[in-house]
């Protein structure tokens, strides 16, 4: 507890936390060891090239759905289709998304 208070006491006086003599975080730079770089890359690559594909096939299912449904008049059938379409597009943007957030903080450490 004293830690807390001790730093609380350093941030209220209006000291810079790091330039003191025994630092709160010591200087510390993130890197991936140099093996693990291709693979890792390789990894998160694939991840979320087949992610991207399973939404583009969720999409492919989703209007397959609402053309069988329109013709056979199964108003439910196509209804299942269109919540799908919206779906895979929400997971596709998902995933989109988290991968190139993933991949650009991987490539921040190197």
């Amino acid at each position: 507890m004293s830690q807390l208070l001790h730093i609380m006491n350093e941030l209220l006086a209006g000291k810079d936390p790091t330039e003191t003599p025994d630092p709160i975080v010591p200087g510390y730079e993130p890197s991936v060891p140099d093996p693990l770089k291709s693979s890792t890359s390789t990894i998160l690559g694939w991840a979320a090239g087949l992610g991207i594909a399973a939404a583009v096939l969720g999409s492919l299912v989703g209007w397959l759905c609402v053309a069988v449904g329109h013709n056979t008049e199964r108003g439910a059938l196509a209804a299942r289709g269109k919540q799908g379409i919206l779906w895979s597009l929400v997971s596709g943007g998902g995933i989109g998304v988290t991968s190139s957030l993933v991949l650009a903080f991987y490539n921040l450490t190197n």
